[in-house]
């Protein structure tokens, strides 16, 4: 008597099932049943895999085209604000640290090959190097600052936003004394409190509120994108 065996295997999303493959076997024969199970759970984890990869690839490129727009959107204040740090919040929530950090790369390369990707349409290695490029690079380290946060305990959405404002400090500090480096360089002394007045104090509140917001759209989308691993 031959018996049939269809397996289901989950690829990319849990809600998403794909028929995998159906074999045939006598249930006597159980080096070949063996066998079978681990060619489909082989074949299998290789498809969830590439699925996975595929996801990630996309889901990273998104990210950066994100920041890329969220970039050249201004907010009119008394100093205006683009939503630059808002972008690298939300991608950083929703892919996790590892790919978010990646996604942020991306977009500083991009950036740096010249693709006026940056505030104002800017681009190229002369945006980098200018004084308020460090706050560009910055936003690298508060991509690694979110990925480090991942493995503390605790509730997780409010290690996210603990990690966000972490993060947000250290492209502070980082973009601050950039900035003074440079303007020192090419213009002329300038203290740490006229730099922080300029470049940080004016901020402050708005990247709050871009944290309130990325968390809150971190906590309804996060559930709809599924990694595998």
């Amino acid at each position: 008597m031959l018996t049939y065996m269809t397996v289901w295997l989950t690829i990319g999303r849990p809600d998403v099932n794909i028929s995998f493959v159906r074999i045939r076997f006598r249930p006597e024969n159980e080096k070949l049943h063996l066998r079978a199970v681990r060619i489909i759970f082989k074949k299998g984890k290789d498809i969830i895999m590439k699925t996975n990869r595929l996801y990630s690839t996309i889901y990273i490129g998104l990210c950066a085209a994100l920041t890329a727009v969220c970039s050249q959107i201004q907010i009119p204040a008394a100093v205006p604000f683009t939503l630059q740090t808002f972008a690298v919040f939300l991608a950083c929530g929703l892919l996790g640290g590892k790919r978010g950090t990646v996604s942020v790369l991306i977009y500083i390369l991009l950036g740096a090959v010249g693709l006026p990707v940056f505030a104002g349409f800017k681009g190229g290695i002369g945006a980098l190097l200018g004084t308020t490029g460090g706050y560009i690079i910055g936003f690298l380290f508060t991509a690694l600052v979110m990925w480090l946060f991942e493995k503390a305990p605790g509730k997780k959405m409010i290690l996210l936003g603990i990690s966000m404002i972490c993060g947000l400090l250290v492209c502070y500090a980082f973009g601050t004394a950039w900035f003074i480096l440079v303007y020192t360089n090419t213009k002329e002394p300038v203290g740490i409190m006229t730099a922080l007045s300029w470049c940080v104090f004016p901020f402050i509140i708005p990247d709050m509120v871009k944290i309130a917001l990325a968390l809150a759209l971190t906590s309804r989308l996060r559930k709809l994108i599924t990694f595998r691993t």
